[in-house]
């Protein structure tokens, strides 16, 4: 359900901005993106794990408010993240 190490560092090197980059919104967005895909894929055998469920919730709003605060802040950033990530339609 979570991810490991080594997909976390992938992802960080993806979207990093620099190699100090670290926490910036879009790495947080897409590490979040990663575990909700891994929860859903959880979801399809496990189908009655509701506090899992809770942390999904959980998850996927705290990506919905970080991608209004990258929306805000920067667009074009915000625009090339949905389209690599494959969010919001």
């Amino acid at each position: 359900m979570s991810i490991n190490k080594e997909t976390k560092t992938n992802i960080i090197n993806e979207f990093s901005k620099n190699e100090k980059d670290t926490g910036s919104a879009s790495i947080q967005i897409a590490v979040i993106s990663e575990r909700i895909k891994n929860l859903t894929e959880h979801f399809k055998t496990h189908n009655k794990d509701n506090h899992s469920k809770r942390g999904l919730v959980a998850l996927v709003n705290k990506r919905k408010k970080l991608l209004n605060y990258l929306s805000k802040k920067n667009n074009t950033e915000y625009l090339e993240l949905i389209k690599k990530l494959n969010i919001r339609g």
